[in-house]
C-alpha cells in the first residue's frame, strides 16, 4: 500500500467521448484513492495555416483559452458531482513529445485513455496509445465507452490469464478489496475446452482453450457477467497464450494493464 496518493494521469482528446474516459477515471481515482490531472495537447497546425507570427501567435492565445474553457466545462460538474478535486493541463506542439515530457516530469502511477473504435489503435489521430503502450514503463487504464466505470458503484472485476502472485500486487489487491462482487477470473490455455467453476467464495474461474476466437470467447462472457473492469498482468504474459494488441483491440470492457508495457509490445 502506497503511503501518497496514486498520480492518475488522464489523456483526453476531449472528443465526444471525454466525459465517459474522465468519470472512468474518477472512478479508479475513488477506488484507490488517487489524485487525477487531465492532460491534453493541440498541434501547432491545427490551429493556424500559413499565417504571420504575430496572427499565429494570437491564434495560439486564442486557442489556448478556449481550450481551458472547455476543460473546465468537462470537469466541473463531474468534479462537484463525485466531490473530487480534478487538475488540468494544456500544451500545443508535438504531441508524442509533448505526452512523453509530461509523463516523464509528472511520473504518474496509472495513465488513462479512451478506446477507440478503429481497427488500428489511435489515440489523437497519432498512435499515442501504441506509443504510451510502448514507453509508459508502468498501469495503463484503457476504458471502453460502453462499458465505462462507474463511481460510487460496486466494480465488477474480472482477471484475465493473471497468476494468484499477480494478485497480490500492483493495484489489482486495492481493486478487489474495494468490490463485494465475486471476482471472474478468465484463463486462456491449450488443449481444454471452456469451462466454469467455483474456485472460492470470491472467485468464480472460466477456461479457455487456445485459440484464434478465444479473445472473443473471453470478450462475450466478460460482457454477459456485467465485467466493466478486467485486470491484465501485462508483465506475466511472456511466455504466456495471450497477446496484448489482441486483448486490447477484441476486448469490449475497459482494460486495466500492469506491469512492463514495453517489454511484451516489442515481442
Amino acid at each position: 500500500m502506497k503511503n501518497n496518493k496514486y498520480k492518475i494521469l488522464l489523456l483526453s482528446d476531449l472528443n465526444k467521448s471525454a466525459t465517459s474516459e474522465l468519470i472512468s477515471t474518477v472512478s479508479l481515482a475513488k477506488m484507490l484513492d488517487g489524485d487525477i490531472t487531465l492532460f491534453h495537447v493541440k498541434k501547432p497546425t491545427d490551429i493556424v495555416e500559413r499565417e504571420s507570427q504575430l496572427s499565429a501567435m494570437r491564434s495560439i492565445n486564442e486557442e489556448h483559452i478556449l481550450t481551458n474553457k472547455a476543460i473546465e466545462n468537462l470537469i466541473k460538474p463531474i468534479s462537484q458531482d463525485y466531490q473530487l478535486n480534478i487538475g488540468y493541463d494544456v500544451a500545443i506542439g508535438n504531441i508524442k513529445h509533448e505526452i512523453e515530457a509530461y509523463i516523464k516530469n509528472y511520473q504518474p502511477d496509472i495513465i488513462v485513455l479512451g478506446k477507440r473504435k478503429s481497427k488500428t489503435i489511435n489515440f489523437m489521430g497519432d498512435n499515442i496509445t501504441d506509443y504510451v503502450l510502448k514507453t509508459h514503463k508502468g498501469s495503463i487504464l484503457i476504458v471502453a465507452q460502453n462499458q465505462s466505470l462507474q463511481p460510487n458503484q460496486d466494480a465488477m472485476l474480472g482477471v484475465l490469464n493473471t497468476s494468484d502472485q499477480a494478485v497480490d500486487t500492483n493495484f489489482i489487491k486495492e481493486l478487489i478489496g474495494k468490490t463485494n462482487q465475486p471476482i471472474k477470473a478468465f484463463k486462456i490455455v491449450s488443449q481444454l475446452a471452456p469451462t466454469q467453476s467455483v474456485v472460492d467464495n470470491k472467485t468464480i474461474e472460466y477456461v479457455f482453450e487456445k485459440g484464434d476466437n478465444a479473445v472473443d470467447n473471453v470478450s462475450k462472457y466478460a460482457l454477459k457477467s456485467n465485467i466493466n473492469l478486467m485486470c491484465f498482468d501485462n508483465a506475466k504474459q511472456q511466455n504466456s497464450n495471450t497477446n496484448i494488441k489482441n486483448v486490447i483491440s477484441k476486448l469490449n470492457v475497459s482494460l486495466l494493464l500492469t506491469g512492463q508495457q514495453s517489454e511484451i509490445l516489442h515481442k
